[in-house]
């Protein structure tokens, strides 16, 4: 048969990607926390009876929605190789900003304008110096952190502002209704996991986003703007501290210099066990919201039986460790067999 009279349907296909066997679903990192997740609520349903009451439960996932906030920006920062430990230092000048306002008689979307904005500018800032001058991004952010943290500390010294109206501090403390107490900040971090899974998964700016963090240098001559993507990224960042401050500082009603003390540290431990790589270029938001549920749900319980909070503090070190040092390991054990 001449090529001429050849049929397309002689022609191979070449497929968008490597067919997956059942060993391929089994073995990917959102599974392994599936079953992780699992076994946390088992056993600390039966260390606590109180683990599996509703309204514990709901009133649980407000001691963790803000820093699942904060993971989902983190997530995308990761993924093109940069980091920002800034964020809590972030969340104390929002919450500093909102409490000088609120004292002079702001209402509450005033209050909640403010701490975006300033959340955003914040992260502008550490965008502009990564970005702009070429610097490491860890680098600067713990230079910002120092210096953010600073300004709250000065201007506040050891006082606390806790003039704020009823209505903001509804934020962070409501529910979406009373027949169903879901706290607003938990159904907004769903939501908010919902499109960054959306955008990082199913769009072109998710794809530019891997492959930076993939190859930056390939990704620039592919004609990807990589540092003013960086810079936004940066900016998103921010906002989510200026909305993670928005929702504390009404959750506890108050602003003081140390509010979010160690978030960064806990954030950074929801996206790496979520299975970022912390080398940039893979990740999944799914994987980053089952971490979020496993770290919380194991504080919850460890807290129901009265673990002290320094010894939570030792398991979030070591969960951290353990979730850097897994994929290095499995790899080489698997050359090792290879």
């Amino acid at each position: 048969m001449s090529l001429s009279n050849a049929s397309p349907a002689s022609r191979y296909d070449v497929a968008d990607r490597a067919p997956r066997r059942l060993s391929d679903y089994l073995l990917r990192w959102e599974t392994i926390l599936v079953v992780l997740l699992i076994a946390v609520v088992i056993v600390n349903a039966l260390i606590s009876p109180f683990f599996l009451d509703f309204y514990n439960l709901s009133d649980a996932t407000f001691n963790f929605s803000e820093k699942a906030i904060l993971a989902l920006a983190m997530t995308l920062l990761i993924i093109v190789r940069d980091i920002d430990l800034s964020i809590a230092a972030i969340i104390a000048l929002a919450s500093l900003a909102m409490g000088f306002a609120a004292e002079a008689g702001a209402p509450t979307f005033a209050l909640i304008g403010i701490g975006l904005g300033v959340g955003a500018l914040c992260g502008a800032f550490n965008g502009a110096l990564v970005t702009g001058f070429g610097l490491p991004s860890i680098v600067v952010t713990i230079g910002t952190m120092s210096l953010f943290r600073g300004i709250a500390q000065v201007a506040l010294g050891d006082q606390a502002i806790t003039k704020y109206p009823a209505s903001f501090q509804a934020i962070g403390q409501g529910y979406i209704t009373d027949k169903a107490p879901i706290p607003i900040s938990f159904v907004l971090f769903l939501g908010l996991a919902a499109v960054f899974g959306i955008v990082l998964h199913r769009t072109i700016i998710g794809r530019k986003l891997f492959a930076m963090g993939a190859n930056p240098v390939a990704a620039l001559f592919s004609g990807i703007a990589v540092n003013r993507i960086r810079f936004w990224l940066f900016v998103l960042m921010g906002l989510m501290a200026g909305l993670a401050a928005v929702l504390l500082t009404g959750r506890i009603g108050s602003t003081r210099p140390n509010i979010a003390l160690g978030f960064e540290l806990e954030v950074v431990t929801m996206v790496v066990l979520g299975g970022v790589s912390i080398a940039g270029g893979a990740g999944t938001i799914l994987g980053v919201t089952l971490a979020v549920f496993v770290l919380g749900l194991t504080t919850f319980g460890l807290s129901l039986v009265n673990v002290p909070g320094i010894v939570i503090s030792i398991l979030n070190g070591v969960l951290l460790i353990a979730s850097i040092s897994a994929p290095a390991v499995a790899q080489r054990f698997l050359r090792g067999r290879s």
